[in-house]
């Protein structure tokens, strides 16, 4: 049975929840493998609106197992919330497992975050303030907390008066802010040990022994594959691997073990935060699409930056990742419009890339070179089948199917849950 790697092909927001809904009922494992509460995805389940951001979107689908693995980091008070409030609207979170190898965001992560980003001013990167970084710098640096140090208060203790030396030097000389006391962070994490206890696992045995059992496990990443750490557009990236590879390192399972490459793309591209963006729109079409799209951070809020598809964004992401198959999503925002424009190439100083520059400068001040395709005005929240969809939206799928490196084995028309033609079996 398979393991599948499911990620986004852009800056994310491309409704990887929903693909992973669409997935949940055949697979019997949901594997979160990257990232923090820095990302969200919202799941529709009938009439009921899920917002989730640190929790694999799995967990909503009964008799799946959802599993936090190593390669996340995770602030524990987001953790409890988020589980408290689904139990309190009916959803059973007994099944969750955390891996002990995790590393955990602490007071002083999310205050360094804060503070680092006001500090940079003009050139700040646009991070959601939640501690995500520092976190995974500190892991790096060999200095982090992991979810099995909360069991031993001093082992606890040791490491966090260790990280504090240094972090109050930063936060009162170079920040000017308060200093932070090891008692006020042991304490905030020893009040979790009891409750932690019961969810911690060898969550990589576990999922190993699945998987050798005949289990189907879906690898989830969180953000997207512009927003690798390595091979996104770098510096304004998030601070793990969000690409497929990040699967093994963040899951503990070998790459061999990997069948499928899913990545979720958008019918327009959206992205948050600060750094270059090719197909951006600054006029009343990229009003358009936030608005239709509703196109808000699920974690926080902020309005989307949108512009039009972006095909070498998409070619890309299928060599970066070896996509097997693309799920297109929000293709309905795009009714209503007369033309709809798509980035085939880019324009730098005069000269064509067919394919994303490798030069980071480059990229900044590349210009988008479109083809325009005719819109559609029929509404397509309805439609199941692909021979259903109006002409000229089947012309466009298959003209994006064709520049973008793999097939299109789905298409999401609409927000609720089965509002999705499916093209080819994902598992």
């Amino acid at each position: 049975m398979p393991a599948i790697v499911l990620i986004g092909a852009q800056w994310g927001d491309e409704g990887k929840g929903k693909a992973t809904d669409l997935l949940a009922d055949r697979i019997d494992y949901v594997v979160k493998f990257n990232g923090g509460n820095n990302a969200g995805h919202t799941v529709v389940v009938g009439d009921e609106k899920y917002a989730l951001h640190l929790l694999p979107s799995g967990i909503l689908t009964p008799g799946v197992t959802p599993v936090i693995a190593n390669g996340v980091v995770i602030d524990l008070e987001v953790l409890f919330a988020e589980l408290d409030a689904l139990s309190a609207r009916g959803i059973d979170v007994s099944r969750l497992k955390v891996s002990a190898n995790a590393h955990v965001i602490t007071l002083y992560h999310r205050t360094l975050d804060k503070v680092t980003e006001r500090f940079l001013g003009k050139r700040q990167i646009g991070t959601t303030g939640r501690g995500i970084g520092p976190t995974y710098a500190d892991k790096i640096n060999r200095v982090g907390i992991r979810i099995q140090d909360i069991f031993d208060e001093g082992i606890l203790r040791q490491k966090v008066e260790s990280a504090l030396e240094v972090k109050n030097h930063l936060l009162v000389k170079i920040y000017n802010r308060r200093a932070i006391h090891a008692d006020e962070v042991v304490n905030e994490l020893l009040s979790y040990a009891d409750r932690l206890r019961p969810l911690v696992a060898d969550t990589a045995l576990e999922l190993h022994r699945a998987l050798d059992s005949g289990k189907t496990v879906l690898f989830e990443g969180g953000q997207a594959t512009m927003l690798d750490v390595d091979h996104g557009t770098y510096p304004f990236v998030t601070s793990s691997n969000a690409t497929a590879g990040g699967a093994s390192t963040g899951s503990g399972i070998g790459p061999n073990r990997v069948d499928r490459v899913i990545a979720v793309v958008k019918a327009y591209t959206t992205r948050v935060g600060s750094g270059p963006f090719p197909t951006e729109l600054f006029d009343e079409s990229g009003e358009f699409l936030r608005k239709t799209g509703f196109e808000f951070g699920t974690t926080t809020g902020r309005p989307r930056r949108c512009g039009w598809y972006d095909a070498p964004i998409a070619r890309y992401t299928a060599r970066i990742n070896g996509v097997t198959d693309f799920v297109l999503t929000k293709l309905d925002v795009l009714t209503g419009l007369a033309e709809i424009p798509v980035c085939v190439a880019y324009d730098v100083d005069g000269t064509r890339f067919d394919e994303m520059p490798v030069n980071q400068s480059d990229f900044h001040h590349a210009k988008p070179i479109y083809e325009m395709f005719p819109g559609w005005t029929e509404d397509i929240t309805g439609v199941r089948s692909f021979d259903d969809l109006p002409k000229n939206a089947q012309a466009y799928v298959r003209a994006l199917e064709a520049m973008s490196g793999a097939r299109f084995s789905a298409i999401g028309v609409g927000p609720a849950r089965d509002a999705i033609v499916v093209l080819h079996d994902l598992v």
